[in-house]
């Protein structure tokens, strides 16, 4: 029985297959749309792997890495439509990301000066998701202007980067660190 290889060879050209079976160039907009997806979920796993992030959130953030992966499979699809189809489950995982927000920004002291990223590591972990989360919502966004892309993808990742950013607050608050708020021109 001959083994199977993880390497193919295949994308040694600068190309890779896109679901459906179409060659597309590495460096194309949608490579870098779900290439950037899937950094984002990388820095979700790195976030989640902290010891002091709670179990509930690190369910939360599993329940979007798997989010996720659905939209990396639609955004790497042919763009004639015989790939995946959208998730249709976005609708409600959006819904699901604002409840998720609005019970943390309850539990979240309230502040009214800007809040610079970092604090305790796992909060300095949860902001540079939220950054990487803005990223590739720019890069679905540039996908988006050439391309037919679902509007509840480009929505799912506006929500996301709100949960990091008063995710991270929470995390700050529960380790009892002192937010960093901007000191303007000083």
């Amino acid at each position: 029985m001959e083994k199977s290889r993880l390497y193919t060879g295949g994308g040694d050209d600068g190309t890779t297959s896109l679901v459906g079976g179409e060659r597309a160039r590495k460096d194309s907009v949608r490579l870098e749309a779900y290439g950037t997806v899937d950094e984002f979920s990388a820095f979700l796993g790195v976030l989640a792997a902290m010891a002091d992030v709670p179990a509930g959130v690190k369910q939360n953030l599993l329940e979007v890495q798997n989010r996720l992966f659905d939209i990396g499979g639609y955004l790497a699809s042919a763009p004639d439509g015989s790939g995946l189809p959208p998730v249709a489950t976005l609708p409600q995982s959006v819904t699901e990301i604002e409840r998720w927000i609005d019970e943390l920004d309850a539990a979240t002291p309230k502040i009214r000066e800007f809040v610079l990223p970092g604090g305790c590591e796992s909060a300095a972990h949860a902001h540079v998701a939220r950054t990487v989360c803005r990223r590739a919502e720019r890069r679905i966004i540039s996908l988006a202007a050439i391309e037919e892309v679902d509007a509840n993808v480009r929505r799912y990742f506006n929500r996301m980067s709100d949960y990091l950013f008063i995710l991270a607050r929470y995390l700050n608050h529960l380790s009892g660190t002192a937010e960093i708020t901007w000191s303007p021109g000083k």
